[in-house]
């Protein structure tokens, strides 16, 4: 096998490669050449580029020797081909993406293909293929949340510790309540799934009744701890410590991850605490409530049993949710916490930069 020609970039190169590859407005396929040449650079081969790259050792190698015989002008325009050429220009791709990204239509907050194309002068199937290509979701937002805790980085470590590294012969246990489950009965009834037609069902509902569902996760085997009360003030939260008193070996040590919530710190609850001395409590982050686990399994009862469900009366959604409950600890499955808390860090600044930059 012919052995690759080697690329060697000054300083300056590899900043302008970098900046190309990462950029958001750079065309992906270019983006990805400059990443082939900069790993090229380090000394890589082609095979080993292409697995990391995911595209073919041909792939790599082409690319590597355009650059060496034109430089970056190579890596950022393709050869003419036998195709019909190109009717939109690169600097009118570019300018598009460019308002795209920096630019918001007059009485919308997003951009359209119609609105990006009554602007542009392109057609709106030529503005949605650009923007398919450039990996731009104008229409899209994604929702997040960034903790202002003082203790952020205490907790997190804390708490992240108690998952990769629970203490021996103590149990950890992700605790919280899913308030305002609603027992929803709909308005009419719909079709069921066939072939070729999907399931159908009213926008409308009647309510009968709603019940709080107070839950404890077990890391160590995956098993719930679980109980429906009506409400979800300090009583019912002391009704439902004195369950996991009953409900785990009196000689373990408990580790609970709870929330900040008011409920959790009543003086009562913290009295009761006091004389329970096995309870630790592990208070998550303040905005920070996907840190405990016990959101996971809210999470699939809500998708597998709830969100889709007919109940006509309160007790068929408790009925309901005993069942889940029973069914889930017959064969239960650990939700297994992978992220290092240098990890989540190091991604918490990151967007906490992209904020204070814009």
């Amino acid at each position: 096998m012919r052995k690759a020609a080697p690329i060697s970039l000054k300083e300056e190169q590899k900043a302008e490669l970098s900046a190309l590859a990462n950029r958001g407005g750079t065309p992906q396929k270019q983006a990805q050449r400059c990443r082939i040449v900069l790993l090229a650079a380090e000394g890589n081969g082609n095979e080993w580029i292409g697995n990391k790259l995911g595209v073919s050792r041909q792939k790599v190698a082409r690319w590597r020797e355009r650059y060496l015989e034109a430089g970056l002008p190579g890596l950022l325009q393709d050869r003419a081909g036998r195709g019909r050429p190109a009717k939109i220009k690169l600097e009118d791709k570019a300018e598009l993406i460019r308002r795209t990204l920096e630019e918001t239509p007059p009485m919308a907050t997003q951009w359209s293909t119609r609105r990006m194309a009554a602007v542009s002068g392109l057609a709106a199937s030529s503005v949605g293929l650009i923007w398919r290509n450039h990996g731009v979701k104008p229409h899209l937002v994604r929702g997040f949340k960034l903790s202002t805790d003082k203790r952020f980085v205490e907790k997190l470590e804390e708490i992240v510790g108690l998952y990769l590294n629970a203490p021996e012969h103590a149990l950890v246990l992700c605790c919280d309540e899913k308030s305002q489950i609603q027992a929803l009965d709909r308005s009419q009834p719909g079709l069921p799934l066939r072939q070729g037609k999907v399931a159908t069902q009213t926008h409308d509902y009647k309510r009968h009744g709603t019940t709080t569902l107070f839950a404890a996760l077990n890391m160590a085997d995956g098993k719930v701890i679980g109980t429906c009360q009506k409400r979800h003030r300090h009583q019912e939260w002391l009704k439902f410590l004195r369950l996991i008193d009953a409900s785990t070996p009196p000689d373990k040590p408990l580790h609970l991850i709870v929330d900040n919530y008011a409920t959790h710190k009543h003086e009562k609850v913290r009295r009761w605490l006091a004389k329970h001395p096995r309870f630790t409590i592990h208070y998550t982050p303040t905005s920070a409530s996907w840190l405990n686990m016990v959101e996971r399994f809210f999470r699939d009862l809500t998708v597998n049993r709830l969100r889709r469900s007919i109940f006509k009366s309160l007790d068929e959604l408790l009925v309901a949710i005993e069942t889940y409950l029973a069914d889930h600890n017959r064969s239960p499955k650990p939700f297994i916490w992978t992220a290092k808390a240098s990890d989540i860090l190091a991604k918490v600044q990151r967007a906490r930069s992209s904020i204070n930059n814009k």
